[in-house]
């Protein structure tokens, strides 16, 4: 069963876009699926990542990484998280 990656994002959001595209090409090395959320759908979920967007987050509520998405800094954290 693949693991499966929430991607925190909104509309017209470039950093947003860049992310995602970045985050799809590890599919090719990595084994997960993604579920992208829209911050502005849950009240709760705008508060918490309103200036933090994208937000990759693991199952288990880890932050993979946000912002200004990294290669780099989310091959660490999938490797971390995809031999526990």
């Amino acid at each position: 069963m693949k693991t499966t990656l929430t991607f925190y994002t909104k509309k017209d959001c470039p950093l947003c876009e860049g992310g995602l595209a970045l985050l799809l090409s590890l599919q090719e090395e990595y084994s997960f699926q993604v579920e992208e959320v829209d911050i502005y759908r849950n009240e709760a979920d705008l508060e918490k990542y309103q200036i933090r967007i994208p937000v990759v987050e693991a199952e288990n509520g880890a932050v993979l990484d946000e912002g200004i998405l990294s290669t780099e800094t989310l091959k660490h954290n999938l490797n971390k998280l995809l031999t526990i």
